[in-house]
């Protein structure tokens, strides 16, 4: 599968608008022969971020492999919504492991594999933010730095959505979550803290890193199906906008989802063995506070008087991403 440019009126559906494209060139989930690996009936909210980028994300990653995937599964949002006893929406072999050990349980399917023969069948671990950046972060990299053969998707909502929209360190700046409340002189999340995991996967020169959104779905099951050709340790960060947590209309998920790309704060991006080796220019660069006032998580930055020292501080930080990575093209 490459990587095609599409005019916006060929697929302005993934459904009607790909029908003007030849049947190799579609989208994942324009054909008919999709897996539907995360199927109907689970309980996401309105307008799930999470829901959408794992649909598109597993149903890439079977079609890549010909249906020979085992997925395991972080506790967090998406195990809960997609499995609740005795139900389950996944249509493959999944596994539940605990909150924090989902890169290090995905490592151990990997070598039953091997040792039984399976050698075709691939491994995928997938958790939220919260499990990864935070609680599974020293399995995730033991996984990188032994180099095993596990596809790792980290769908980032910023925030411990399934607990009750604590604060992660994926959170952003200002921004209120139920332990970083919109009170005193630096309401919100506080600046300055964090981590930016995919850099730090780059760090350990692993085979494969990228960013995603579900902005740009195309691009996301590219990148998958990219990633599902290379062996060893791979690792695809997924921006999903959570409604709930980000007090956002879960009619705007995309819209959301879109800024945050365009405004420079989550650039797209791959990286191979410690190198950059693509980006996704912006295609019309917005302001940071186009992104920032449709959700109720930073309405304290947009009262009768404006934070505009704090909405400066995001911008800087989306400034600095469009020159990092030169997503202002030529």
């Amino acid at each position: 599968m490459e990587l095609q440019t599409v005019k916006f009126y060929q697929t302005g559906t993934f459904t009607v608008g790909n029908r003007l494209l030849a049947e190799d060139e579609r989208s994942v989930q324009a054909n008919t022969e999709r897996t539907n690996s995360l199927n109907s009936g689970h309980r996401a909210c309105q307008g799930c971020g999470e829901a959408l980028g794992a649909r598109y994300a597993i149903d890439a990653a079977m079609r890549a492999t010909n249906n020979q995937i085992i997925a395991v599964n972080a506790t967090g949002c998406l195990e809960v919504f997609s499995t609740p006893y005795p139900e389950t929406s996944w249509q493959i072999p999944w596994i539940h492991s605990l909150f924090g050990n989902a890169a290090a349980v995905a490592s151990g399917v990997v070598a039953a594999m091997r040792v039984t023969g399976k050698t075709d069948i691939r491994v995928i671990a997938q958790g939220g933010d919260g499990g990864t950046t935070d609680i599974g972060f020293g399995c995730l990299s033991g996984m990188f730095e032994r180099n095993d053969d596990v596809l790792y998707l980290c769908y980032d909502n910023e925030a411990y959505m399934n607990t009750g929209v604590q604060r992660s360190s994926a959170t952003p700046p200002a921004a209120r979550t139920a332990t970083t409340p919109a009170i005193g002189p630096d309401p919100g999340n506080v600046a300055g803290t964090g981590k930016n995991v995919p850099l730090i996967a780059m760090a350990h020169n692993i085979p494969y890193v990228a960013t995603a959104s579900v902005a740009n779905l195309r691009d996301l099951e590219f990148k998958v199906t990219k990633a599902m050709g290379i062996h060893g340790a791979r690792y695809i960060h997924i921006h999903v906008p959570c409604p709930l947590g980000w007090g956002s209309a879960p009619a705007d998920t995309i819209r959301i989802a879109r800024l945050a790309v365009e405004s420079g704060l989550f650039p797209l991006f791959e990286a191979e063995h410690g190198e950059v080796t693509g980006r996704t220019p912006i295609r019309q660069r917005v302001p940071v506070d186009e992104y920032l006032k449709l959700q109720k998580r930073f309405a304290h930055l947009f009262g009768k008087e404006p934070d505009t020292a704090r909405i400066a501080q995001v911008q800087a930080t989306a400034d600095r991403n469009i020159a990092r990575f030169g997503l202002l093209g030529d």
